[in-house]
């Protein structure tokens, strides 16, 4: 069985300070805020940076879309009749170790998932949303 997400998604709400996360999925790049002053990546979105305190200097910034699996569980509850089992992971970004997204692994069979395994961003287009989920990198289809 190929992981492909659960069978609902429910949608963020946007608001200005999330809007550019939830939409940069459009043009198929991963966008973090980056502090104009010490440099360092913060999510989730925040007015101010968490590093160094400044407020203001926080802006969108691409990123390369990699990552690596941290941690994951297979749920296999079904909350609707007939859902197939979806993974949840928590995936690493390879620009910054302790900037995080939880998130769902797909385009891989269940049994295949592993803690460091390498994986890719795959944008899930909702609405006015791309969510952000990941599989295997280099296993694009």
């Amino acid at each position: 069985m190929t992981a492909s997400g659960p069978p609902i998604r429910l949608l963020p709400r946007l608001d200005d300070l999330n809007r550019f996360f939830w939409t940069s999925g459009a043009d198929g790049r991963l966008r973090f805020q980056r502090c104009g002053d010490c440099a360092k990546l913060v999510h989730p979105p925040a007015p101010r940076c968490p590093y160094c305190l400044v407020e203001g200097s926080l802006a969108p910034a691409e990123v390369s879309g990699r990552g690596t699996l941290h941690s994951f569980t297979v749920n296999h509850q079904q909350w609707f009749p007939g859902a197939d089992p979806y993974v949840v992971g928590l995936v690493t970004i390879a620009e910054q170790d302790d900037v995080r997204l939880t998130t769902n692994v797909v385009d891989c069979d269940a049994d295949d998932v592993r803690i460091g395994m390498a994986v890719e961003v795959a944008f899930e287009h909702h609405d006015d949303v791309w969510l952000p989920l990941f599989r295997p990198a280099g296993s694009a289809s």
